[in-house]
């Protein structure tokens, strides 16, 4: 079996391989894909030398399954070139995400709707998954009727250029190299991606668009603020969910409990709530801060925390080839 891991030396990248060797993915071949500028440069992977190649000869190198996490132009140009050889993609751009012909897939919640027709699959957006994740127990008990989202999330969400801005920033360095509008380093930055004419952000947007779509529901209200904040290791978010029936707070806790993929951190009064501190490479969605909000009934606010790296990108996408292997998929 080959497999193709598509921007193999970006932030992303580097986390697919690590979660490759976390999860003893089965593989025979393994191709290491990145831009020109990084084509016959060597990665010492699992004791092993690997020489990067480009895309042209990955595509003809028929691999099963390519994880994509190369942004979207490439994944635009390049996805249907290996779809059309008999690959399956699986991709963490924003490129196919809403396109109807496309499924977008969080494991846990969706993976059942994948078929072998489908060649081309959407990974969410990060600040998406660990939200949905942590709802669709909550969802299939109650219904949801509507959900507030403010999201904190994580510099290296921009990506290694971020990350070295913010460094930078904090050894207090004169003219440090700008990603961001603004300093982001002790700041708070109200803005993530692009505004639309609506006064959102693309990224309030996608939150909003693939909540609804990820769910099968276009009935759900979402409204989104997405924040950049300067942390590394994970995003957070402040949750308010208007549920259709009532709750019991010790049976929302008990069925997060119960869901795979979820650790329910909730004791404040020990101090004990999620943190990206201690979600930093854990592939896990942390819940806490489950309290009814007492504004309006049926409603609950929580505080979701995963490392948006991991199960936000990397994770989501072995899961979902894991899953195309287990059913014979590919």
């Amino acid at each position: 079996m080959k497999l193709a891991v598509v921007g193999a030396t970006g932030l992303v990248g580097t986390e697919i391989l690590e979660v490759l060797d976390e999860h003893n993915f089965p593989y025979d071949e393994l191709l290491l894909v990145a831009s020109e500028r990084s084509v016959g440069k060597q990665i010492e992977y699992k004791g092993k030398k690997h020489t990067i190649v480009g895309l042209a000869d990955a595509v003809a190198a028929k691999p099963e399954i390519a994880i994509f996490s190369a942004g979207g132009s490439t994944s635009l140009e390049w996805a249907p070139k290996f779809a059309e050889v008999g690959t399956v993609v699986v991709d963490n751009s924003s490129a196919w995400r809403m396109d109807p012909s496309k499924k977008l897939v969080v494991p846990e919640i969706n993976a059942k709707e994948l078929t072998k027709e489908d060649k081309i699959i959407a990974n969410p957006n990060c600040s998406t998954i660990q939200m949905v994740l942590a709802l669709e127990p909550l969802r299939n008990r109650y219904g949801i009727k509507r959900i507030v989202v403010s999201t904190y999330q994580s510099v290296t969400g921009t990506g290694k250029a971020a990350v070295d801005q913010m460094m930078a920033e904090r050894a207090g360095e004169s003219n440090p190299p700008m990603v961001y509008p603004h300093k982001i380093d002790m700041n708070v930055l109200p803005h993530i991606d692009v505004f639309q004419p609506n006064g959102y952000t693309k990224e309030e947007m996608k939150m909003i668009n693939e909540t609804k779509k990820i769910f099968s529901d276009d009935t759900i209200q979402v409204t989104s603020t997405t924040v950049r904040i300067p942390t590394m290791g994970g995003h957070s978010e402040a949750v308010n969910v208007e549920f259709k029936q009532d709750f019991d707070l010790a049976e929302v806790r008990a069925l997060l409990e119960a869901t795979p993929g979820v650790i329910v951190q909730d004791d404040p009064t020990n101090f004990v709530y999620p943190m990206p501190i201690n979600a930093h490479k854990k592939d896990e969605v942390f819940v806490g801060r489950l309290r009814r909000d007492e504004s309006q009934p049926n409603t609950l606010n929580m505080w979701i925390v995963a490392d948006n790296l991991r199960k936000g990108a990397a994770t989501n996408a072995v899961q979902i080839a894991e899953y195309l292997l287990e059913n014979k998929l590919v």
